[in-house]
Order: C-alpha cells, then structure tokens, then sequence
C-alpha cells in the first residue's frame, strides 16, 4: 500500500524502493529493470506472480545511469536509517529524482570524490505562428525557460540535432495554418521538421504554448504547479539567425563525415568540455553586434596579456544548481566553487586581467539571461569566499591527522577518519574531533593491554613446526581490531605472562552476533572501546556533514552569483585558449563593423564590403605554410567559374568560416579581414537525396535555395556552391540565373559558384553581380589549377584530366575526347577567359603590445620572499650575459629583462605562444629546474603531471630567439649555483657547446649592483 501511495504521486517514474541493502521494484517497473538494466526477476520467470526485481545498494548508481541513458525517470525511496524495534515497519521517504540529464543526488555530501553530471537535457516544444517557428526550452535542473521566435524550419531542426532533449512536445499551430486546413510541417507532410520528428517519441499540447509547456514540466518532475521559472530569452532583435543545419554541417560546426571541424581547430586538443560547447552555441547562434564586439575586445586584451592567468575553473550551472539546492554538494564541489570565486576576484586585482573581467561582462549576460553588475559581482564573490574559507579546512591548517598508535593497525583510523577528516576546520567541531581523539586513545590503551602480552607470549614461544600463532589484525568487513591467532592457548597452565589475557578472550562477532571465524577473538574491554570509537566517528560524521549541508544552505541565496561568475570563467577559458590557438595559428582579429541596408548606402560614402586579405582554409595551419592563400574583395555579389578541383567549394567554406568567426568576435585564418556583421551567413554546398521523404536531390537542394532566397536580405551573406547541378542543363540554367537575379535584386554579398556555362549567354537583369574565376595555369603543355581567386570567366572544367586521376579507364576517357570534339565541331568555338594570378597583398600582423606590470604578490611570504630572491638572481645574470653577447654587436638592439612569474593553479598568457623562452622552475623543496622552450605552456603542463609537482612555480622570460635561450639556459645552469641555489639539473651545463660553460661573474661586480639598482627604481 505505501509503495502505491509513492507510485500514485509520481506515475510517470519508474519506483525504486530500498528495503535492506536491495532497491526494489515491482509490476510493470521490474519489467524495465530486466528490459533495459540488465537485472535478474526477484523469483525466477513465473507467470502466476507480480514481477519484483531490483538491485544491490553498492550497484545503484549503475543502474540509474542504465535507466536515464535509456529516457526514462526514477524514483528513489529511501528508508529511514537509524535503530529500530524488532518487527516494527520502517520509515520511508522519497530521497529524490533521477532523470536524463539530471542525476540522483540524495547522500553525495558525503563521498570523497568529484561528482560527475551529464549535460542537462531540456523539455522542448515546438510551436509556429505567423512570425515563423518558436522554440520553447525549458530546463527544470535551472527552473529557467527561453522562447525563441521567428525561426525557420531549418534553424528548428538544427537545433533539435544539437541538443539531447528529455521530452518533445509539438503545438497543435504545426497541424493547421492561418486558413484552418490540415497541415504538417511548413510545406506540407514530408518537411525537415517532419522528418526530423516522424518516428521519434513526442507528444503534442494545446492552449498557450509557453504556459502549457511549464505545466506540462511541473507534471513530468513533479513540481508544484505553483512553482514559477525564470525566462532567459533572450531579444533576438539585430542578432543574425541561427545558421542553418546545411551551413553548420558543411563547415564543421556540428561533426559532419568528410568535413574538416572548425571547433577542432579554434581550440587547443587539450580544451575540451564546457568551453568547447561554449564555442559551439556561440557559432551556431551568433550575438548582436554589440556583444561580437565585447568579445572581439576581451580577445585582444588576452592576446596582450603578460601576466599569468588562472585555471578558469568550470562548473556546469546546472550541477552548481542541484548540489547547492538539495544540499548536497561535498567538500571537493565546494572547494571548487570557492576557486571559481578565488579566480574573479584574481581578475579583478590584477591590472591588466580586471579590463578583461569587464569586457566579459556582457557576453555573460547573453549566455545566462542574468545581468549582474561589475562590482556587485566581485563584491558578492568575496563575500561567498569568505563563508567558505570560514567554514573548510583548508591545506595549510593542522588539526586534521588521522589518529596514529602503536598497537592499532594504521588502516583501521585511515578508514574510519579519512572519509570525515579534512572536510571542515576542526574549530567548528572540537567537541566531535576530541570525542573521537579520546575514544582513539582509550581503544589503543584496551589493545595494548589485552592483546598485546598475548602477541608477546607467541613470539616468545619458538617450536620447529605448527608453532603457535597471533597478531592484532583490522577486519575490515566489519570494521574492527580483532586479535587474530590459533595454538596459542597454553596446554598447561602456569600463570606465566600472557595467560590472563588470554582467558579474557572470546569469538569476534559481526554485527548480527554471527560468530566470524575460529582465528579471530576479542574482549570485553576492546569492545566497548571500538564501540565508543565507532560513536564518536559517526557522531563526528554527522557533525562534518551538517556543516556542509549548512554551507550549501547558505549559499543558496548566492546561486545567481555563482552561476554568473561560473560561465564567465567558461567563456573567459574559452576564448583565452581560442587567442593562445590563434595565435600559434598566426590567425588575425577581423575589423567588424555594423551592415547598411542597400537602402542606406546611397546616404554615406561607406559601402557595405567583405575584405579578407591572405584568406586560408580553416583546416590548413598557417603557421606551416602550407596553404594557398587568396584575397577576397566583395562589394557585390559573385558569379563564380573555375575547373573540377580548382578550390571552388574550399573558397566558399573559407569566407563561410571566416564571416562567422568575424561576426562572433574571434579570430580569423587570414592576414587582415575587414567583415561586416551580417544578419545571417547561408551555405549550400552538396545535396543528397532523402528517400524517407520521398524526395530526390533536386528536391532538397530546392528546399534549401527557397529558404535563402526568402531570407536573404542586402544584409546576408549567401554561398551556393554549384547552382542547380542535379537537373537537366538548360532548365537548371535558366533557373539558376533567375535565383542570381533574384539575389542580385537584393543587394547581398556572396558568391554563387557553377559549371554551367551557358548562364553567360542569358540575358541576366544584373546590377551588382561580377564574374569571378579560379585561375588555372600552363605547364608542361597540362592545365592544371592555380587555386587563386582572379577576374572574369573560366570555361575550363577539367573534366577529363579529373577523371583520369581518378582512375577511370584510358579508353572511356578517349571516348568521351572524341565524343566532346563532335560536339564542340557543331557550333562555333567561344573564347575561353585568360585566367591569371592575381598579386598578392599581404599585410602584416600587429605587433605584440608592451609588457606591462609584474604580477601581484603572492600571499605566502616567505615563498614569495625566496621567488623574489630567484627571480632577481635571473634577471641579474641575464642582463649581464645579454650585455656582454650584443656590445659586440648592436647596443640598439639589447632589449630590456623582464621576468614574470607563473604561480600556483595559474598558466602562462597568450603571449608566450610562439615565443623563445627561458624558464625557471621552483620545485616544493626550493630546488630549481632550467630550462628553454617554445611552448611554455605545454612545457609547465608537463612538469605539473610529475608528482608533486601540481602547485609548482614558474619564472620566465621571453628572449629574441632559440639560440639565445639556449645560451641563457647554460649560463644559468653554471652561475645560479655560484649564487647559494640548488638546482635538479646542474649535469645540462656541461651538456652545451656554446664555449660559455667556464664563464664566472669575475668582474660583474659593478655592472651587477648598477643592474641592481636600476630595477629598483619606478
């Protein structure tokens, strides 16, 4: 009957109910148990009982993930733990919730270890109106919903691929248009969002879309219909459109087969996670021009910054969320919120890292639908550091040893003091940790008095074989110190040592008085003791957890704080690591500026343009050099020519990735851009057909041009990439060239690219459309292509020569010479465009800004004390040696030395990328270790992996070449020890041939004390 009343309160989860160490299910619930988690019936397989399954207590975890990966929810009933009468039914409760992207929390306060959580997974709906599509999310983990309106087919169904959603529901609007006749999907059954919903699990909903969907959610999880959600949407007003699915899988937003990934090259391979998804929705949603703009400015100021920067500790929101409002979250997730606070105010002391925090204030806006102020943010962030630190133990505290004697096995306290220890500061429970200190000791004291003469009268007592034996043992099955031994029991009496004791001794019992085994005894005294013991470790348990759970209560009136300051330290990660890759890419930060409506232009002496100077393919590394490289000057709309394999369709995918990237304030793969900030970026590249739809390839390519040429405006970018290929040649011409008229008349940029000749011989109207071309070149009496971007018109396709590299056989190809010869004889031979290479321009990279001012003090004095004292050291026998190497040379070019330091859970900047450096790192022991590289920060990364080594420090500076740093990193390794330090690596010294091995600071006594001093003044 209880089980009923639970499962009538919640009829749509599956009911796991916890009876002694099982969880149990039963009827149609066991059923899934077995179906979809693997587990055994309760009973065997009969027909004439109610099903009953279920799993052990050690196995829960394992089987909620089972059922959630599979969609469906749980709920967990717990019991009430605690002493019982006999027979007497025990309490239950529901402990909580299990659900697709939202875990089981009930008891992680306790564990010691970091809680995983997957990726929260909304409730969607879908409904349409006459300003197009709306799409409602609504994520329970976050009681947050958005409503996007006015979207297209298309950009629903992109979204709908991009996101794991828990429920699908669609409005009744989809079913019937404006007239009141039946209809599914925006043109008709057998549409993109038809197809992407036909055969998946959805359910459909009436009444006001948005309200009708918080219902129906408050239903699914079980919440009070009461209970209200924030609304994050966020104004789709000036902001481009979502890209369309075709756009973000032809240039590898979404992972596409055989498409080069531009996530995979915005990003270091280490940076994964939260940044990368970031990055993710960013492009697949692009801001307003306003926050592309605020983006474009932290970038920048990241790619000048020389100081070190944080870790960026990233928490997704929605476990920040859970733990905090079920008072759930452990030490570890509440050390790591106190990081994320400990970082914003870092940035916000630091000079150059403060500008940063600022700039990044809008872009977190946007992503979170809250908007905090600058300096409530950091005020609020010292405030929850405070709470924290006041509460948690911190590592440079005492007061948290396990407890240790000499009678008592040492793993015995490490099991039974490890899991509460270290959690909080032991002021906040000093009668708990002096309970158990105590009750430690008085266990010993029972163990040394009587187990111990015992041992000692069996190690006296030496027999050649079958000897007696015994030892004081920890069973950790149950918890306790036990004395372990046989043969020990004198065969005569004497009164002799041990005897007493031994008498004393009875069988070891577990927990239900079973007798354990005929080798492990006990005693009275060393029972009460343990049992003392084990009351005072529970007592303190309980203590240590109410604490926390006290915490996480506290902070829960700062969740719009921390969620804040979470992602911004997700998106300030993000694009810290997208400047650091950039920057080893040699990629650029594009001019971006607002778009005027055609309209508009004739008012101004500014004309809408796309310049992108050096342009590269987003796949190819620059830094390498192994890329052909083209500009792209556009005012207008492009009608495109040039051979199979020519670099056509790289050309589009390159200004496509290059537009967006510009267009949400990152860097792009070129040496200058000049991009304007367009209301949309629509590509079209290869059609297949879709036989689910019924529909062949000329139909989805259809599909898709009809959307772009209804939505483009003289604000859009437009990439068709061989217009009208699947139909036959002169309708699909003729079609082709009215959809350039069309677009033409619009006044949008973008390129519209071909191989059907014939549209040169229609009668185009075209006012802005030119002819464009990819060049090709003579050699060795073979055309072959050049891949550069030139005026006017390429008739040549080289088709035969593509198909001859391809393998085709000899003699189809020579058929098809002859075949295309008695062709071409019929009509008179047109003129075939000169294709010629345009001249490049290049244009270089800004120089990296000054450094600016040394990094903050470190709060730990005396370490800081003995960096200043290195750091001094370097900076003197640096100077020194880079005087003495370009007096011979240049004085001109002597620049000045300047070390920076790298502290604990901090990363060098962006700035070092691509940079000759010389390092100093300060081992825990004050050792030092030097060193020479060109990536610092895989370098420190690979140091920090060694053990020990995760809080090392680093000093370092930035010398003009390898060789030079070479020769710093040999006279450090020879001159550092002359100065009192120790170093790890002395042998490297004579490893070098630079001849400067014997070099001695005889007679630097003067130009050391003038360096000195010199670096003392302002």
């Amino acid at each position: 009957m209880e089980l009923l009343q639970f499962k009538l309160r919640f009829p749509r989860e599956i009911l796991l109910c916890r009876v002694g160490d099982f969880y149990e299910a039963i009827g149609f619930d066991a059923c899934v148990l077995v179906e979809y988690a693997g587990l055994n019936p309760f009973g065997g397989l009969r027909s004439d009982s109610n099903p009953r399954a279920g799993c052990p207590v050690m196995n829960l975890r394992q089987t909620l993930d089972d059922l959630t990966r599979s969609g469906f929810s749980i709920c967990i009933v717990e019991e009430l733990q605690g002493p019982s009468q006999a027979r007497s039914r025990k309490s239950r409760f529901v402990s909580g919730h299990a659900h697709p992207g939202s875990p089981y929390v009930f008891g992680l306060a306790g564990v010691d270890h970091d809680v995983e959580f997957p990726d929260p997974m909304p409730v969607i709906g879908i409904s349409h109106s006459a300003k197009g599509y709306c799409m409602i999310s609504v994520l329970e983990p976050m009681k947050t919903f958005s409503a996007e309106d006015g979207l297209t087919e298309e950009a629903v169904v992109t979204k709908l691929r991009t996101c794991r959603y828990h429920h699908l529901y669609l409005h009744t609007s989809l079913r019937h248009n404006l007239s009141g006749t039946f209809r599914w999907g925006e043109f008709g059954k057998g549409g993109l969002l038809w197809g992407e919903c036909n055969g998946k699990p959805c359910e459909w909903f009436s009444g006001d879309p948005i309200e009708e969907l918080l219902s129906q959610v408050r239903a699914i999880y079980g919440l009070d219909q009461e209970l209200t959600f924030r609304n994050v949407t966020i104004s789709s007003s000036k902001r481009p459109q979502p890209l369309y699915l075709g756009t973000a899988t032809q240039i590898g937003v979404l992972p596409t087969e055989g498409v080069p990934s531009l996530l995979k090259v915005l990003l270091p391979a280490d940076c994964v996670g939260l940044p990368a998804l970031y990055l993710r929705d960013l492009l697949l949603s692009p801001p307003c021009f306003q926050i592309a703009s605020s983006i474009q400015d932290a970038c920048r100021l990241m790619s000048s910054v020389v100081s070190s920067i944080p870790d960026f500790t990233c928490i997704p929101s929605a476990k920040l969320v859970k733990l905090l409002e079920s008072k759930e979250a452990n030490h570890i997730e509440l050390y790591r919120i106190k990081n994320v606070v400990d970082e914003v105010i870092h940035m916000s002391r630091n000079s150059e890292l403060s500008g940063i925090l600022h700039t990044l204030l809008e872009p977190t806006w946007l992503a979170t639908g809250l908007k905090i102020e600058y300096d409530v943010m950091v005020n609020e962030c010292i405030c929850v550091s405070q709470k924290i630190g006041d509460i948690l133990f911190l590592h440079d505290e005492s007061g948290q040893e396990i407890n240790s004697y000499e009678f008592v096995p040492a793993e015995f306290f490490e099991d039974m003091e490890f899991p509460w220890k270290g959690r909080v500061k032991r002021i906040h429970a000093e009668e708990s940790y002096g309970q158990v200190d105590r009750a430690a000791e008085a266990l010993s004291v029972a163990v040394m008095e009587d187990f111990f003469p015992i041992v000692t009268r069996v190690k006296s007592l030496v027999t050649p074989l079958g000897g007696p034996k015994g030892e004081i043992c920890y069973a950790r099955e149950h918890e306790a110190v036990w004395f372990k031994g046989k043969r020990f029991v004198p065969a005569v009496w004497a009164n002799t040592n041990g005897e007493e004791q031994i008498r004393q001794l009875k069988p070891a019992t577990d927990s239900k008085d079973r007798k354990v085994g005929d080798e492990w005894f006990t005693t009275s005294k060393v029972e009460d003791a343990l049992n003392r013991y084990h009351e005072a470790c529970d007592s303190a348990r309980v203590k240590v957890l109410d604490l926390l759970r006290g915490l996480s209560s506290v902070l829960q009136s700062k969740l719009n704080i921390l969620v804040f300051s979470s992602m911004l330290l997700v998106i300030a990660k993000a694009l810290f690591s997208h400047v650091s890759e950039g920057r080893r890419r040699e990629w650029v930060f594009p001019k971006i500026y607002e778009l005027l409506e055609p309209k508009d232009q004739s008012s101004t002496e500014v004309c809408n343009k796309l310049d992108l100077t050096g342009l590269s393919p987003y796949w190819f590394d620059m830094a390498h050099g192994n890329a052909t490289k083209n500009t792209v000057n556009m005012n207008s709309l492009f009608l495109l020519t040039g051979p199979n394999g020519g670099g056509k369709s790289s050309l589009l995918r390159s200004i496509c990735a290059a537009s967006l990237l510009g267009i949400c304030g990152l860097m792009v793969p070129a040496e200058s851009a000049l991009i304007p900030h367009f209301d949309s970026i629509m590509l079209h590249m290869k059609a297949y057909d879709s036989p689910a739809d019924g529909k062949s390839t000329f139909q989805i390519e259809m599909s898709e041009i009809r959307s772009i040429v209804n939505r483009s405006t003289g604000r859009s970018l437009v990439l068709i990439d061989e217009i009208c290929r699947g139909t036959e040649t002169v309708k699909g011409t003729c079609i082709a060239g009215s959809i350039i008229e069309t677009l033409d008349s619009t006044g949008c940029l973008g390129i519209v690219s071909t191989h059907l000749h014939g549209i040169f011989d229609l009668p185009l109207a075209r006012t802005h459309t030119v002819y464009k071309a990819m060049g090709t070149e003579a050699v060795d009496g073979y055309t072959k292509p050049t891949w550069k971007l030139i005026d006017g018109i390429c008739r040549e396709s080289l088709a035969f020569e593509t198909a001859k590299r391809e393998g085709i056989p000899e003699n189809v190809i020579q058929r098809a010479q002859e075949l295309y010869l008695s062709v071409i004889a019929q009509d008179s031979i047109n003129h075939i465009a000169e294709c010629s290479d345009p001249k490049p321009h290049f244009n270089c990279l800004a120089e990296v800004q000054a450094l600016k001012d040394k990094l903050q003090c470190s709060s730990n004095s005396s370490n800081q004390l003995f960096v200043e004292k290195v750091k001094s050291a370097v900076m003197i026998i640096c100077q020194s040696k880079l005087i003495e190497t370009y007096k011979k040379k240049s004085p001109s070019d002597l620049a000045e030395v300047k070390c920076h330091s790298v502290g604990a859970r901090e990363q060098p900047p962006p700035s070092t990328v691509g940079t000759s450096n010389i390092y100093v790192l300060i081992r825990p022991d004050k050792t030092l270790y030097i060193g020479q590289t060109d990536d610092l920060v895989g370098r420190l990364r690979t140091h920090r992996t060694k053990e020990d080594m995760q809080h090392a420090l680093m000093i370092y500076m930035i010398v003009p070449g390898k060789s030079v740093a070479s020769q710093l990193e040999t006279f450090l390794i020879n001159q550092l020890p002359l100065s009192g330090f120790r170093l790890v690596n002395n042998s490297d010294g004579r490893h070098r041939n630079f001849g400067i091995a014997g070099f001695t600071m005889d007679g630097l006594g003067s130009v050391n004390e003038t360096t000195w001093h010199s670096q003392q003044q302002p």
